[in-house]
């Protein structure tokens, strides 16, 4: 796929050569990074290198081996990435698995929860889905999603408000 491709023109502004791309390529595929996300892979590390260039910096004296270094903190980001979303998952299966009491009480309650669930922001649902059904703490969950503490504080204390006040106006407690 790559091997058919001319060489790019200089006037393209392509931080990287054919050469380098299928370097980055290389690397990130010896990194375990799916085939699939190889291509957003590559476009990281071009925007990586716009973006030092923007910022006034030098041209690394050895594009190729700056990209190969770029693109293999990329691979470790990705596997970093992804075990933190096995670990989220694994959290949220054991919960699913405790026992809880049965009865209609608990059924109807959990059915109007989750219809609340539904019904908040995107953002909103994720801090209390990580707060109270994964269990974590503030700290970790603003570290995960990259947001102060503040702000997963408040989104949850506005979510919980909106839970609580669709409870009461179901006549659920």
């Amino acid at each position: 796929m790559l091997r058919g491709r001319a060489r790019r023109a200089p006037e393209d502004d392509d931080p990287l050569d054919t050469a380098q791309e299928r370097r980055v390529r290389a690397v990130l595929a010896l990194g375990g990074v799916p085939q699939a996300d190889l291509p957003d892979g590559v476009q990281q590390v071009r925007l990586r290198l716009l973006e030092r260039a923007a910022k006034g910096y030098e041209a690394p004296r050895d594009v190729s081996a700056w990209a190969a270094v770029v693109a293999s903190h990329l691979a470790m980001d990705w596997h970093r990435a992804k075990r933190r979303q096995e670990r989220i998952g694994e959290r949220l299966a054991s919960l699913r698995q405790l026992e809880h009491p049965s009865g209609e009480d608990t059924s109807v309650l959990s059915l109007a929860v989750a219809q609340g669930l539904d019904e908040l922001p995107d953002a909103q649902r994720q801090v209390v889905v990580l707060r109270f059904y994964a269990d974590l703490p503030v700290r970790s969950i603003a570290a995960e999603l990259g947001v102060p503490e503040g702000t997963v504080k408040s989104r949850l204390h506005t979510a919980v408000r909106a839970l609580r006040a669709r409870l009461h106006e179901d006549e659920v407690v």
